[in-house]
């Protein structure tokens, strides 16, 4: 597949992903075996460790809208920097909801394959949401 196929794929998922469908979202972006190198240990990879993450992550933050500020492609691999805005009105991880509005930045490198993610690296900045949600003190 080209880049643009692949560039397309993802903001198709984008879109998705922007409206609250989260299994459109997985289903339009990751084959069903995709490999999360993101995902918690001990999580099911494929389509139903995202399903868990996802889901988790979207019943915190229900209105989370996925802004790509920066995107690099060559051949199968595509690197994307991003944030999502949103507000944290349910509980994420055990915390509860703050109604907090935050942002989470990251930077994502996907392979992809036929048009799929097949692989997907992602460091995010959860310690730096977790000082906006008041979990963690930010340095005074």
């Amino acid at each position: 597949m080209t880049s643009q196929t692949n560039l397309e794929t993802l903001q198709r998922a984008r879109d998705y992903f922007n409206a609250g469908d989260i299994e459109q979202y997985i289903t339009a972006l990751y084959a069903p075996e995709a490999i999360g190198h993101f995902l918690p240990p001990g999580m099911p990879q494929g389509h139903t460790g995202l399903r868990v993450f996802y889901e988790a992550f979207h019943a915190g933050f229900p209105d989370a809208q996925l802004i790509i500020d920066d995107i690099l492609s060559q051949g199968e691999r595509m690197a994307i920097r991003f944030h999502l805005d949103m507000t944290h009105t349910g509980e994420f991880n055990g915390i509860p909801a703050t109604n907090r509005r935050v942002s989470l930045p990251g930077i994502t490198i996907f392979r992809f394959v036929d048009g799929k993610v097949a692989e997907r690296w992602s460091e995010s900045d959860f310690f730096g949401l977790m000082q906006q949600l008041g979990v963690i003190p930010t340095p005074a």
